[in-house]
């Protein structure tokens, strides 16, 4: 859980411009993250493709009641407690490793130049201008209708400007304003957290926070969508992140990612990948059951839902129990389908998130049964030369603890083309190929089985 006390909460008689001033001048530099868009063919729907993958998800995620979500939330406080320093430091050890193979892919999680506009927001704020002006709330002098042909560069909209239409917005979410006054402020909200941290921050010490999460559960679309995006947008601000969580907005992203529109649910996939940010987010985010809608994007969702999907698997999977509800949801078969999809990006992230499901026993188990040895090998043999190097890393974690992994890449002929990518391949591939061939040439005795290891690093594979 985390603690409301290190929040900023504007105390009586400053003004949230004034907290958020505060605010800056004590917080660490923050992040900005970066969705990746590129093109990507749609897989063919066929028995076994990870189309049919999406019933099984729905299914899981029927029976996740909120109830159950509230028992495992119980459960998961229940354990939490001062940890082993031998545990932290095992935890410390397996988080560098899953950075730095994280690290191979520069368009994996690239937090440098993130922008939030990623669901047509521009559209639909263009044909919100068009509806009567009737349906913007006003408060006092401000007419928040201003707000979609304002400038807000920093020149013209200086924080003090900006501060009473914040108020407005605030105000306008109340639990008795009208749904339609509710519906435009978190719009409006939504817009100005959009472009500027100073603007974010303000907006995160004002109350609009706690304001927007029942709006989650909103049985509009519109104002589900816009209460999804505008809290994305605020999570870009690093100290917002805590108090996102501290108002309990967690388990209805959950619920905005299973019943939204798809850009609500591609939105929320980003707001928990940037709220996992925070360590002790992951496992409460994995108990409120994101995972199957995860794997159901991606079977079913756009290019980008697909990408967001991934991305955010990869970030909750550090949890070793995260693995295994991704492996119980059937992650694997859509994964390694994914595989297949060449030179977008995709496959390269399919690709990470395997070989973080093979650092346990049922998530190789359930790679091998799903045909990734085949599909790694033949990105080997012939995938773009980037890809051929994540599918050394997959391989190796498939197989440096499991000798019938082994025999299995043996008997699909991988052994030429990892000599031929030992030979001509980049130095840090050269290297990953050497250590595989080194595992296949081992004489085991006995031992047959498989047991958990650590991720694959990088540098656990340099010279």
């Amino acid at each position: 859980m985390v603690s409301l006390a290190g929040s900023q909460i504007p105390s009586p008689g400053q003004s949230p411009c004034a907290a958020s001033a505060a605010a800056r001048s004590q917080r660490r530099a923050g992040h900005s993250m970066r969705t990746i868009r590129s093109a990507l063919l749609q897989p063919d729907s066929c028995p076994g493709s990870p189309h049919a993958m999406v019933d099984a998800a729905d299914s899981d995620m029927e029976n996740l009641t909120d109830s159950v979500i509230d028992f495992h939330l119980r459960e998961l406080a229940a354990t939490a407690g001062p940890a082993h320093p031998a545990a932290v430091a095992k935890s410390s050890s397996a988080n560098a490793a899953a950075t730095e193979m994280l690290e191979l892919s520069r368009d994996f999680s690239d937090y440098s130049s993130f922008n939030s506009d990623i669901s047509g927001e521009l559209e639909r704020l263009a044909a919100a201008a068009a509806t009567p002006r009737s349906d913007a709330p006003e408060v006092g002098a401000v007419d928040l209708n201003e707000l979609e042909s304002m400038d807000l560069s920093v020149e013209a909209a200086p924080l003090e400007r900006v501060e009473p239409f914040v108020l407005a917005c605030v105000q306008a979410l109340g639990p008795d304003a009208a749904p339609d006054a509710r519906r435009t402020a978190a719009a409006r909200i939504r817009l100005l957290a959009k472009h500027r941290s100073d603007i974010r921050e303000l907006i995160g010490v004002s109350g609009a926070i706690p304001a927007l999460v029942p709006l989650l559960r909103s049985t509009d679309p519109v104002a589900q969508e816009s209460a999804v995006t505008a809290l994305l947008n605020l999570s870009l601000e690093e100290r917002n992140r805590s108090a996102i969580t501290a108002a309990g907005a967690i388990k209805p992203l959950v619920y905005a990612l299973r019943t939204g529109t798809a850009p609500a649910k591609q939105n929320a996939a980003c707001a928990l990948l940037s709220l996992s940010g925070i360590e002790e987010n992951r496992a409460t985010i994995g108990a409120c059951g994101a995972i199957p809608p995860l794997v159901a994007l991606l079977s079913a969702g756009s290019t980008r839902g697909k990408k967001d999907a991934l991305t955010t698997l990869y970030r909750l999977c550090s949890a070793r129990r995260n693995k295994e509800r991704a492996v119980s949801a059937g992650a694997v078969v859509p994964l390694v389908h994914l595989i297949g999809e060449r030179g977008s990006g995709t496959s390269e992230k399919a690709m990470v998130v395997l070989a973080s499901l093979a650092g346990i026993v049922e998530g190789r188990d359930a790679v091998v049964e799903a045909g990734g040895i085949p599909a790694l090998v033949e990105t080997i043999e012939d995938g773009p030369v980037r890809e051929r190097e994540f599918a050394v890393v997959a391989l190796l974690q498939l197989c440096t603890e499991c000798p019938r992994n082994r025999a299995l890449l043996v008997r699909e002929g991988a052994i030429p083309p990892l000599v031929a990518l030992s030979q001509s391949g980049s130095a840090r591939a050269k290297h990953k190929a050497e250590t595989l061939l080194g595992y296949l040439r081992e004489q085991r005795q006995g031992g047959g089985g498989c047991r958990s290891v650590e991720p694959v690093a990088a540098s656990s594979l340099a010279r």
